[in-house]
């Protein structure tokens, strides 16, 4: 699957951020297929005033932005969150089928106003991922603020049109199809995180465990980075958390329990500060940009981009918090080392005013060296071809 479009410029509201919130949300048992490891996330109390459903779509898609450029891709389902103004519980209205023998060759297109729309008072229509891909599309998308002499004036005067990376469907990535087809779903269970390999793909949360139920099977329909769909294709089968316990001194159910309670207690502090250290959660520097205040509730929709760290583990992402932060609803996006490096490169001659020179010095390499690195991450386009 590949994922192209333009993007709009960050919002003025974009601003660092400490982590995503994740309390409420505890880690249950792994369960292992292959390469793929799928971990539960556990609400021990669910959130009764927003609710999300899955809508499924029937071709492809054109999304307006709102500053006359679109983003067209696949959609192959969106999301709708419905919330109270009350606080009082809220029912999902359950999957809706579009027309199943619509021939291909009269497949239409859907014209979405934006990523994000209100559909009623208490209710948004969104794209999973689609936010968090924006996102990334957008990031500097107006390409140099100034014409120094290394960039075209087609650079100026066009930007980063057209920007485009590739993604892969969940039914792309060996063994996840399966394993979430095999594997239960856990009671109280509002979440998952998706590894491949042991890297983590993607963190998915939402705010009931009747809501994950219903979009438990659209996992295979999201989108994964390059570096999970290879990790897939080529990681052996992954060891499981076997649990060790000492028959020394077990000699009544409490004590066989509290053994039992230990070793549960042990793998979820192994996966939560080594597995899954480098969720958003537990690192420092990335950026947040409110898309949409949920009017007459306590919740936004949200969206956020690393700190483009070169050989660290990066996610893209969007989420639903409540007033105190805390996560409704989560889904993220592993970018590969060189979507990385690109987030990187762009982000530097940004903050030196896409100053060949002055970026270069910033960087410890020379003018040419940097110069053949914008040409080798897909921006030589943007270069003069006679320098």
């Amino acid at each position: 699957m590949t994922d192209q479009g333009q993007g709009q410029g960050q919002g003025q509201d974009a601003k660092p951020g400490l982590g995503l919130d994740l309390t409420g949300l505890a880690t249950g048992p792994a369960q292992v297929w292959g390469a793929i490891r799928l971990v539960p996330l556990l609400r021990a109390e669910p959130i009764d005033d927003l609710r999300l459903h899955p809508v499924l779509y029937d071709g492809p898609g054109i999304v307006d932005v709102g500053d006359g450029t679109v983003y067209t891709a696949y959609i192959p389902h969106g999301l709708v969150a419905d919330w109270t103004r009350d606080g009082t519980p809220a029912a999902a209205y359950g999957t809706q089928l579009g027309a199943a023998d619509r021939p291909a060759e009269a497949m239409r297109l859907h014209f979405h106003r934006r990523m994000a729309k209100r559909e009623a008072k208490t209710r948004v229509r969104f794209l999973p991922l689609h936010l968090a891909m924006e996102g990334y599309l957008a990031l500097h998308f107006g390409g140099p603020t100034i014409l120094w002499e290394e960039w075209s004036r087609r650079a100026v005067g066009r930007g980063l049109s057209p920007r485009s990376e590739r993604a892969y469907t969940g039914a792309e990535v060996p063994g996840l199809e399966d394993a979430l087809r095999i594997f239960e779903i856990h009671p109280g269970q509002c979440g998952v995180l998706v590894y491949a390999a042991d890297a983590l793909a993607a963190a998915f949360a939402v705010p009931h465990p009747d809501d994950y139920r219903l979009l438990h099977p659209t996992l295979v329909q999201d989108m994964f980075g390059e570096l999970i769909h290879h990790y897939a294709h080529f990681g052996g089968p992954v060891r499981d958390f076997t649990v060790r316990i000492d028959a020394d001194g077990i000699d009544s159910l409490a004590r066989l329990r509290a053994a039992a309670e230990e070793q549960e207690t042990a793998w979820s502090d192994f996966h939560d500060n080594v597995m899954a250290a480098g969720l958003p959660a537990n690192s420092p520097g990335y950026r947040f940009q409110r898309v949409r205040r949920m009017r007459g509730s306590r919740f936004r929709l949200v969206r956020f981009l690393p700190p483009f760290e070169r050989q660290t583990e990066q996610h893209i992402g969007e989420a639903i918090t409540d007033d105190r932060g805390r996560i409704a609803y989560l889904k993220t996006f592993r970018l590969s080392e060189n979507q990385v490096r690109r987030g990187h490169l762009l982000t530097s001659l940004a903050a030196h005013e896409w100053s060949i020179d002055a970026t270069a010095a910033a960087l410890g390499t020379t003018p040419d060296a940097l110069k053949a690195r914008v040409s080798r991450l897909g921006f030589g386009s943007l270069l003069r071809g006679d320098g």
